[in-house]
């Protein structure tokens, strides 16, 4: 496959939701979170790092949700509604291209997003200890975690906007994300039951949706907890698989449809 339209498309794509302004407002609204941590840290004596780093972490992972879930769903409705769909595919680009690239656009613009609000995370954290401790690096895991999450999140807004309207998708999103932060806690429910075919309508859904709950870590890097390189190994893979197939699924159904 030629990189080149798929680059061009990613580029357009960042280009893009740059100038869209609920960007701004959102990240400008995450950091001034963070640095409210600041002033819970103050009322609440010997855990304000603790606070911080939770809050910071939160912060991120979650308008860095809504980022994606704003700008992901009309990721392809919003170039067939202004027909601007139709010229750019009668260049010499291909549909599975447009797909990547519409992909890879806005995962550049989350990792951008995501580095602002960290530098902000960062700038906080020194603002309130004057150092930086042994520990702290744990945070880059965190926050690398947040990104695995996010890319997951894009695939399946991806995989939606392909087949539904901006709105069906945002609530398809948003319903798989909730269920996928607590695959774990219904599967244990339905061990609990002890009946057999809810206990195997669980154990179905745990491995069939995204477990976003692996990604979230927050609360061990806050109190300073290692994460072990076997999690991270796994997260990595556990992400390129899953999104290696709704990014497939994308593109197989994009293919197929009818742009008329």
């Amino acid at each position: 496959m030629n990189s080149s339209p798929t680059l061009a498309v990613a580029l357009n794509t960042f280009r893009e939701a740059v100038r869209d302004r609920i960007l701004y407002n959102l990240v400008a609204f995450a950091v001034i979170l963070i640095a409210s941590a600041v002033l819970f840290g103050e009322i609440s004596i010997g855990i304000q790092k603790i606070i911080l780093i939770n809050l910071g972490l939160s912060s991120i992972s979650i308008f860095g949700l809504l980022i994606a879930i704003f700008l992901g769903i009309g990721l392809v409705y919003k170039e067939v509604d202004k027909r601007s769909l139709y010229a750019l595919l009668s260049k010499p680009i291909r549909r599975s291209q447009f797909i990547v690239g519409k992909f890879l656009g806005l995962n550049l613009t989350l990792l951008v997003n995501t580095l602002f609000m960290t530098a902000g995370l960062w700038g906080t954290l020194y603002y309130l200890t004057r150092q930086f401790e042994h520990q702290d690096r744990f945070i880059w895991i965190a926050i690398y975690f947040i990104l695995l999450q996010l890319c997951l999140v894009t695939a399946v807004c991806l995989f939606f906007s392909c087949f539904s309207t901006p709105a069906l998708s945002a609530i398809f999103t948003f319903l798989l994300y909730v269920i996928g932060t607590l695959s774990s806690d219904i599967r244990a429910f339905g061990e609990l039951t002890k009946n057999v075919s809810v206990k195997a309508f669980t154990t179905f859904l745990y491995y069939l949706l995204p477990n976003f709950g692996n990604f979230n870590i927050e609360a061990w890097v806050s109190h300073g907890r290692s994460v072990s390189g076997s999690l991270i190994l796994l997260n990595t893979l556990y992400t390129l698989c899953y999104g290696g197939v709704l990014l497939t699924a994308s593109v197989v159904i994009f293919s197929r449809k009818d742009l008329k």
